[in-house]
């Protein structure tokens, strides 16, 4: 009998899209969605409305072509979209658990005390503790939304 070994992968890296790293500026954006949604009901209430109304079979059977491929383009605009709020939630996220803070904060802090180097400031001490008017990274109030998963 053979045993399998398995790493536990903590950072799996960037979301690839066609070899590359996700990049929010390219590929469609939420108003692409948008437009392809309002097109697709209008296209949905018409189809049928087009065999009530005995508008000629060719004309009929396209705008249930064009629904068709519709769904197909939209659907596969909302997984884009996905994955690209996928990608920037990835450095952010928090275990509700935690008591640490994530590698996302983690390079911001070392990022913001470069910065205060190159300018001549001196840095903050780092000793994991917020300062008296800084929220807590830990404070559940802090949370962007209801739900956190």
């Amino acid at each position: 009998m053979r045993h399998v070994q398995f790493r536990a992968v903590t950072s799996p890296g960037p979301i690839k899209y066609k070899g590359e790293p996700l990049e929010p500026e390219r590929g469609p954006g939420l108003g692409c969605f948008r437009f392809q949604l309002i097109v697709l009901a209008f296209l949905i209430v018409l189809t049928p409305l087009s065999v009530a109304w005995r508008w000629p079979d060719w004309l009929s059977a396209g705008l249930l072509l064009a629904v068709i491929l519709l769904l197909l383009v939209a659907g596969q605009t909302i997984i884009f979209l996905l994955r690209l709020v996928a990608a920037d939630r990835r450095s952010r996220r928090r275990p509700l658990g935690s008591a640490t803070r994530t590698v996302g904060e983690l390079e911001d802090a070392s990022a913001a005390e470069a910065a205060a180097a190159a300018d001549g400031a001196v840095a903050p001490a780092d000793d994991g503790t917020a300062a008296p008017d800084e929220t807590a990274p830990d404070d559940p109030s802090a949370d962007e939304g209801p739900v956190r998963q």
